[in-house]
């Protein structure tokens, strides 16, 4: 039937169906762990190192993104989402038994890699399952994974950390990865012609040093070392150093981890942009929002939660209508007024304070994430949609990875922040308050920056949307 090509009772219903699964593993494990945070630190110490949590984490999954986008193409998506479930597994099975702030930091790596692979492979899928207009129904779908785990995981979260313990945040994905699973390995079925694998080791080496180099910098700086220190000095330069020399030998690699074309487009290079700026307020918000409602303003972890809730609640309310408007208006127009909403929100937030009311952090987290169902979907749409069946791997691979990185150096810059207002004592809400306002006068700059790249993305981006024209009559 025409009218149900699109949705779960179709011929691409379990596959659809097993994307939205796997897509709830990323967007819980999103949510969930930013509430027990306090917990964790409560029972295994490490205040000053809890934003690695999340930036090891984002770090591992951004340099891995590219080189499965590769995998994908040379391999199939098949066996790199099992592969990203299998690893997703171990991972949180780790966690979970972590004794100690820094072997949870390194158990978050093999989450992140597992990540790396679940994320962009999926977007791929339905990139190559759907055109652009059945993308702006099959939309809603997958939008309304982020609404079911923008209130479950925050709820999880709570609930585990208030009544049973933290580390079960980690083991509830046991059941969810062995349920993806076994729905892809039942359900989806490709034929892919095997090629022989060409991996820019070089650049892809490269571009980890350089990440992780730069993100210790920023993160510690001020706090192991100042910032003025040999020490500082060292790891920024040689991060920045490693950076170049990735660029350099990306130009020569016969098969590049992060193809250089890519930043020579503008609708690439715009939508990109945006993406880092997306990451960047993403995690910060999840990072710093939490603390501040327990820690500052008294509340428990199910309310703080709630108020982190309303984030990743508004954003699958107005992504779920995103296709609507992008084919009305277009995607720059949808794009518009998404970041307004975003600039709005973030404004918001500098009205704030320590004796601020629960509801008003929820309101303006939802303000915010109105505004990032209209300019996340759409934006990388237009990307992949611009570009053919052999880059389109690339392409949404680079895109994830660019969110990846800004949320990985967006937590890095923002925990800069905080921990040198702070400090490494105990915790004072005076403090901690100060810390978080300059973290939301951050978000505002982002938020005018992303909105300032919405306005580069250029009409031409509309034509993948534009109807198909009408067949000429026949000639009696």
């Amino acid at each position: 039937m025409p009218g149900n090509n699109v949705g779960l009772r179709s011929e691409r219903g379990p596959v659809l169906a097993a994307v939205m699964l796997t897509t709830a593993l990323v967007a819980i494990e999103g949510t969930i762990i930013a509430t027990a945070v306090p917990s964790i630190v409560k029972d295994i110490g490490g205040f000053t190192e809890f934003p690695w949590l999340f930036s090891i984490f984002l770090l591992a999954q951004a340099v891995s993104v590219p080189i499965y986008g590769k995998l994908n193409d040379l391999f199939g998506r098949k066996p790199v989402i099992l592969w990203g479930i299998g690893l997703f597994l171990v991972g949180s099975i780790l966690c979970g038994v972590a004794w100690a702030m820094g072997p949870l930091i390194a158990f978050r790596i093999v989450q992140g890699l597992g990540a790396g692979a679940i994320l962009p492979t999926t977007i791929t899928i339905v990139g190559d399952l759907y055109s652009v207009r059945e993308r702006a129904k099959v939309q809603g779908y997958v939008a309304s994974v982020w609404g079911v785990a923008s209130v479950v995981g925050p709820t999880l979260g709570g609930v585990f950390s208030e009544y049973v313990s933290w580390r079960w945040i980690f083991f509830v994905n046991i059941p969810l990865c062995l349920l993806a699973a076994g729905v892809f390995v039942r359900f989806f079925h490709e034929r892919v012609e095997r090629g022989h694998p060409v991996i820019d080791y070089r650049g892809a080496g490269l571009l980890a040093l350089g990440l992780a180099l730069v993100i210790l910098g920023a993160l510690e700086g001020g706090q192991a070392w100042a910032w003025n220190s040999p020490a500082s000095l060292l790891i920024l330069g040689t991060g920045l150093a490693s950076l170049t020399a990735f660029v350099l030998v990306e130009r020569r690699a016969a098969s590049p981890v992060l193809p250089l074309w890519i930043f020579r487009r503008r609708l690439l290079v715009s939508s990109g942009l945006i993406s880092v700026g997306i990451g960047a307020i993403l995690y910060g918000l999840s990072s710093y929002v939490p603390t501040y409602v327990q820690d500052v303003l008294g509340a428990g972890p199910l309310i703080a939660g709630f108020a982190l809730a309303t984030l990743t609640l508004g954003w699958p309310i107005t992504g779920s209508q995103a296709g609507r408007i992008y084919l009305r208006l277009g995607f720059r127009a949808c794009a518009l007024i998404g970041t307004s909403l975003v600039v709005v929100g973030c404004a918001l937030l500098l009205l704030l304070g320590g004796t601020s009311p629960v509801w008003e952090v929820a309101l303006f987290c939802l303000v915010i994430g109105l505004g990032m169902g209209l300019t996340a979907s759409p934006t990388l749409i237009a990307a992949q949609s611009s570009v053919g069946w052999s880059e389109r791997g690339v392409v949404t691979a680079s895109n994830i990875f660019l969110r990846s990185l800004g949320s990985a150096v967006g937590v890095a810059v923002f925990g800069a922040v905080a921990n040198a207002t702070v400090g490494s004592g105990p915790v004072d809400p005076a403090a901690l308050t100060t810390a978080v306002h300059r973290i939301f006068i951050g978000l505002v700059i982002v938020a005018v920056v992303i909105a300032a790249l919405a306005v580069l993305i250029p009409r031409s981006a509309d034509q993948s949307i534009a109807p198909a024209p009408a067949p000429a009559p026949l000639q009696n």
